[in-house]
Formats: structure tokens, sequence, C-alpha cells
């Protein structure tokens, strides 16, 4: 159980129990490095948010415009699956070749170059294109960086800060959301302005362009403010840069809880190789396959088809929602007010107890929303159910896959077998998109919510059966731990 790391570190806490007392602004300091390198780190979650949920604005003017087909149509919004199943599988490898911090960088870029191409493209295929390149970054970012918050976090708030990262996704989905229903407002409401013509191109006549646009300006802050964010100490120790990750451990934790951090890392598993040859050998796979059930079946509750088809599913049940945009926003704000739960408990509730609530609490609103259509209930009961999955979603199955899947590997494979993981939640989100409809219109809504209610009473049987407790322990202690 990893009894002899946490005696060398106790150990060198009590040589340190003597010490004088540090200084408070000190301490302070180095937590506000933390917060500011999570938060730039993070940025990668808000542009994978805001990238995918953007395309929701922009459908039906490129439709117009373009006189899309239905099967171009699909492929226009699936093509972002291809790029996104192709950052994945390179930017695992490629982080433990080159590091976390320069893998995030080329993430801002291809977020930069793919705003700025999308909204000058003069041609399907060019739109096609840069969708793919878009769906290159949101892999790459989806990947990268919640590994990155998780590497430089020390084990007391670890949960909470690779948090922050679904939080920033988030609230890109939500901003996303805002700004294509101001945008498009704008639009309606100036006419065609003649000067400057480069703006009434972007912003009123060609209006999808702008939307997507918009999203320069996040991916320039990211590519600027990672420069300023050091290398995660785990991977430069895993490299023999010790020097390197004792200093970046000192300005993170300050000297004396630095050196306990740098004595968990020197004690870890070294003998695992970093190669995908080891995520298939008998204990590293034991933990690929239950984080991949785990990622898989968070999308399997059916988030996606309750947050992109909401305006459908209320208008069967006698809504009127003229305003989908509007809708959408509310449905962002929620999601984003609910993450805050996870954040403030997932480190004294502990993971286990936060995903057995939330799957437990998923399963009861689902079925509920279920019964509500079988029995054509409709008004607040009904939005309140899939207000309250929404709730439960947020701060237990939405935050906590990344969080599991960033703490159970050892860090000589981390980062491959997190690309493993990331592509899992890709195709179930693939799955779920493309069986909804047809599980809407073939089985009826009731039947298909009631499916994703059994999908989360079966992950709270499987986190109940499967899942350890790593609450306050440090990435080396999990290692060793699972590991042997």
């Amino acid at each position: 159980m990893g009894q002899g790391l946490r005696q060398r570190r106790s150990a060198i806490r009590q040589e340190n129990q003597n010490q004088p007392i540090p200084n408070i602004n000190h301490m302070t300091n180095h937590k506000t490095f933390l917060l500011l390198i999570t938060m730039i780190a993070a940025l990668g979650g808000f542009l994978f948010g805001f990238d995918m949920a953007v395309v929701s604005g922009i459908i039906e003017p490129l439709k117009l415009q373009f006189n899309l087909t239905s099967a171009q149509e699909g492929w226009f919004v699936s093509s972002a699956l291809l790029g996104c199943i192709g950052g994945v599988a390179f930017s695992g490898y490629l982080s433990d070749q080159i590091g976390r911090k320069k893998v995030l960088f080329i993430a801002a870029l291809l977020f930069f170059i793919s705003a700025v191409g999308f909204a000058s493209s003069g041609s399907y295929t060019l739109l096609i294109f840069f969708r793919i390149l878009a769906g290159v970054g949101v892999g790459v970012a989806s990947n990268i960086s919640p590994l990155y918050i998780s590497e430089m976090s020390p084990a007391k708030n670890r949960g909470s800060l690779v948090t922050y990262y679904q939080l920033a996704l988030t609230i890109g989905i939500l901003l996303a959301y805002v700004s294509n229903y101001c945008l498009q407002g704008h639009a309606s409401a100036a006419g065609i302005v003649a000067n400057p013509a480069v703006l009434d191109w972007l912003f009123v006549s060609e209006v999808w362009r702008g939307m997507f646009l918009v999203g320069v300006i996040p991916a320039v802050l990211f590519c600027f403010l990672i420069f300023f964010v050091p290398e995660s100490p785990r991977w430069l120790l895993q490299k023999g840069r010790v020097e390197e990750a004792k200093t970046i451990l000192s300005s993170i934790h300050g000297e004396k809880e630095g050196a306990i951090e740098m004595a968990g890392m020197n004690t870890g598993n070294v003998q695992v190789q970093g190669s995908f040859k080891a995520l298939f050998n008998g204990p590293v796979r034991k933990v690929l396959i239950l984080v991949m059930v785990l990622t898989a079946l968070a999308q399997f509750s059916g988030i996606n088809g309750v947050i992109f088809y909401g305006p459908t599913i209320l208008k069967s049940a006698g809504f009127v929602t003229n305003d989908a945009l509007l809708y959408q926003m509310i449905l962002g704000t929620a999601n984003v007010l609910f993450t805050f739960i996870a954040i403030w408990k997932v480190d004294t509730w502990g993971r286990r107890p936060l995903y057995l609530t939330g799957a437990m609490m998923a399963a009861a609103a689902l079925a509920l929303t279920g019964l509500c259509f079988l029995f054509g209930i409709k008004g607040m009961a009904l939005v309140s159910c899939i207000i309250t999955f929404l709730f439960a979603f947020a701060f237990s199955l939405g935050p906590l896959k990344f969080v599991i899947a960033t703490e159970l590997f050892p860090t000589a494979v981390r980062g491959r077998a997190l690309s493993i993981c990331i592509m899992t939640m890709w195709i179930a989100d693939w799955l779920v998109n493309l069986m909804f409809p047809l599980m809407r219109d073939g089985l009826g809504i009731p039947a298909t919510f009631f499916i994703f209610a059994f999908f989360c009473l079966f992950t709270f049987w499987y986190v109940k059966r499967n899942l350890p407790e790593t609450k306050g322990q440090s990435l080396e202690e999990i290692e060793k731990d699972l590991i042997r």
C-alpha cells in the first residue's frame, strides 16, 4: 500500500518540524503561482469547449450559403471528430517525448490557425480542412491540459485543480453560446453596412465567419501565456533533468514541501517503461480497462443528447422554443455553476463518494424525465428533472473522468494511457450523437431516457466495485498501490 513512500515523506516532514515557521506571504505566493499555472493550462479546456459549441450557431447559415446536402452537413459536423482522434493519437506519445508544455503550445497554435482559416474560407473543401484542423487542436487539448494540471498539483488539492479544466470547458461552451447569440442579434439589427467592408463580411453579411473568428482571442492569449508556465517536473524527472525538476517544485510548493514532493517522485515505479507495450501488461492493463470503461460510461449517460438535442426534446413535450441559442445559454450557465460543486467537494468527500452520489442522482433524474414524457407531464416538473441531471453530471461524471484518468497511471506511460482513454471518450461521444436521433425516433423519448438511466445505474455499480479512493495521495503513492 505504498507504506515505504509514505514513511519517507513523513520522515522529511518530521525533519522540518523544528525549522522556523515559513512566511505566510511566501506560502501565499506559491499558491497563487500554482493557481495561475492551472488557469493557464485550463485555457486548453476553454478552447476545447468553445470550438465544439460554436458550431451550433453556424450550421444553418452554412447550409444556406453553400447549399449543403444532408450528407455534406453531416460530414461538416462530424469531420472534427476525425481531427480529435488524430490529435489524441499523437499528443500522448509526443508529450512523453518532448514534454507537456510544448504540446500545449502546439494545441494553442492549431486553434489559432483553424479559427483564422475557417473564418476566411471560400469553399466547402477548405471549411472541412480547417474543421479537421480544429478537431486536432481539440484532441490535443482534451488530452494534455488535464494531464499537465494533474502532474503539477499537490496531492491535497489535485482533484479540485484538475476540475478547473472541466470548469474552463463549460465556460468555453457557455461563452460560445453567448457569443453566437450576441453576434446573431447584432447582424440581424445592423443590416448591411458598406464600410469597412471586411467587418461587414465577418460580422453582418456572413456572421458565421465572425462567430468562429472570435476564437482567435483566447487562442492568442493561450499561445502567449504558455511561455510563462514551467514544464511538468514529473516529466523532467523521467528524463533525468533532476535539477530543473527541483527548481520548479520549489517555485510551486516552496523549498520544504518541494523536497517532500521530490522524495515522493524519486520513489516512483521506475520499472514501468514508457512504451505502448507497457500499457497492456498485467497491472497497468487493469487500470487502463477501468479508466476506459468509466470514461465511456460518462458519455453513455446521454449528456450530449440532452445538451445538443435539448430544444428538440422540449419541443416534443409541447414547449415552444423559438430561440434555440437562448435555450443553450440557459443550459450552459447551469453546467458552469454546477461544476463548482466538484471543485468544492472532490478533495474533501473524495472521488468515490462524489462519483457514487452523482451516478445515482443522474440515474434517478433520467428515469423521472422518461416518466414525465411517458405520462405527458410538462412544465417545470420536466425541466426540473433535466436540470437535476445536469447538476449530477456536472459535479461527478463530467469532471471526475478527467481526475481519475490523470492520476491512476504511472508517469512513464501517463501521456499514452490518457490518450487512449480520451480517444475512448470521443468514440463514445460519436456513438451517442449517432444513436440518439435513431433511439428518439425509433424507441421513443421515454425509452431513450430509461436506457441512459440504466447506464448511470451501471456506472454506480462499476464504481462501487472497482474504483479505489485516491483522495490525498500523491501520484507516486497511487502508482505504488495500483501498479504492483
